[in-house]
């Protein structure tokens, strides 16, 4: 049965020194579950230590192995809890495998002349392309998406644009953004490299570091949003894909940087 990204981690439980929580089918991205599935059920973990109160400043993930979909487990603990900031570190685990890890750095605000705010670029006006879910085809996670390319190729359209940009959806009924709706759909966007193929081929992220640039963001809905990106570098099936993740009022959320594969 499908189940909304907030649904799912609102049915986790405690499992010993970690937590448990049931993912559909509809989550997954190949054979493993969407990869903003798998970081949101890891931050879920790290907050069960680390209070809500402290916002979370960076992300970083390392895609270990597939995580399939039914039980997920995570645990988690802290790592360091300092004046100003805690660290603490999540597995998402399969008995004595680790499947994914994850770093959380979660800070308090501190006071600093230094300030400096993106701008959100204006986009040449054109026609928005969508690209439709098709079963067997494209991964069952969009469903949860809408997605409109602003700028740039869809999948395996034979571009030579090495930017894109996508306005996004996330089909939740939440009535404000969470850190975990920040967190997937920073990682909706597939790799740029994938829209310079011809032909269908998988890819998957490795390594993907988010830096998130706001205390909070419930006060944006869910639809609207918009992410910048760039693939400054590609060689050997490795991509280097870059990101600026824009809310509805179009203020800078989050930085985003992965290095990604490419099978074709």
């Amino acid at each position: 049965m499908s189940a909304r990204l907030s649904e799912v981690l609102a049915s986790a439980r405690a499992d010993g020194d970690g937590l448990s929580v049931e993912v559909g089918d509809d989550w997954l991205q190949g054979r493993s579950l969407f990869g903003g599935m798998q970081a949101a059920i890891g931050l879920r973990a790290m907050r069960s230590s680390v209070p809500e109160a402290l916002p979370l400043r960076t992300l970083q993930v390392t895609f270990v192995g597939p995580v399939p979909a039914g039980p997920v487990r995570a645990v988690a603990r802290v790592l360091r809890q300092g004046g100003s900031a805690t660290i603490a570190e999540a597995r998402l685990v399969q008995g004595d495998e680790t499947l994914a890890l994850l770093v959380g750095v979660f800070g308090k605000a501190r006071s600093s002349v230094v300030a400096r705010a993106l701008v959100q670029p204006q986009l040449p006006a054109a026609s928005p392309k969508t690209m439709p879910g098709v079963p067997g085809m494209t991964p069952s996670f969009m469903q949860h998406f809408r997605a409109r390319w602003l700028r740039g190729g869809i999948p395996f359209s034979a571009s030579t644009e090495p930017e894109a940009s996508l306005e996004l959806d996330l089909l939740d009924g939440a009535a404000g953004a969470t850190e975990a709706h920040l967190v997937a759909l920073a990682d909706f966007p597939p790799p740029i490299a994938l829209s310079m193929l011809r032909t269908p081929a998988p890819g998957s992220s490795l390594t993907w570091m988010l830096e998130l640039l706001a205390d909070s963001y419930a006060a944006h809905a869910l639809e609207r949003w918009r992410i910048d990106l760039e693939m400054p570098a590609a060689r050997d099936g490795y991509t280097h894909q870059s990101g600026v993740l824009w809310a509805p009022d179009g203020s800078a959320a989050a930085l985003s940087r992965q290095t990604m594969l490419v099978y074709g």
